[in-house]
C-alpha cells in the first residue's frame, strides 16, 4: 500500500505556522527514491549485480517515533516531519520524505543525517527486486 506522497511545498508552509517556527532559522530535507543501481553495489563495490526494478518496503512505526523523539533531543532541533512509503515500489518511487527544522545549520545537517541514517538502519526493511 503506498500512500499518497506529501508535497514539500505544502509540508514547509505547515513548518512555518509551527510554533517553533520563531525558532528555526532553517529547514532542510530529505528524499530517498528507489534507484536501480543495487545496494550492494553502492555501498560494498559488489561488481556482479542485477539492476534493480523494484523494492518491497516497510517500517516498523513504533520505532520510527522512538527515533525521532531521539532526534528531538539533538541541539538545536525545533522541527521533525517525516513520510514513509509502504509496499512495492518502483524505481523512481519515492521511499520516504524527512523534513528537519532548526536554528543553524550544523545543528540540522547532522540531525538530519543522524535521523535518516537511524530510519534506514532500524526502522525499515527494504527488499530490493532484480530485473
Amino acid at each position: 500500500m503506498i500512500r499518497a506522497i506529501p508535497s514539500m511545498d505544502a509540508w514547509l508552509a505547515e513548518a512555518k505556522k509551527h510554533e517553533s517556527a520563531p525558532l528555526c532559522g532553517m529547514y532542510l530535507t530529505h528524499n530517498g527514491v528507489v534507484r536501480e543501481t543495487a545496494k550492494a553495489k553502492v555501498r560494498s563495490g559488489e561488481e556482479n549485480t542485477k539492476p534493480v526494478v523494484g523494492m518491497k518496503f516497510s517500517y516498523d512505526r513504533a520505532k520510527l517515533d522512538e527515533v525521532i523523539a531521539e532526534t528531538y533531543k539533538m541541539d538545536g532541533i525545533y522541527y521533525i516531519k517525516t513520510w514513509l512509503a509502504e509496499g512495492e515500489l518502483e524505481t523512481g518511487d519515492d521511499i520516504m520524505y524527512v523534513l528537519i527544522g532548526g536554528d543553524i545549520r550544523p545543528h540540522i545537517i547532522d540531525a538530519l543525517q543522524y535521523l535518516v541514517g537511524r530510519i534506514k538502519n532500524e526502522c525499515v526493511e527494504e527488499i530490493e527486486i532484480y530485473e
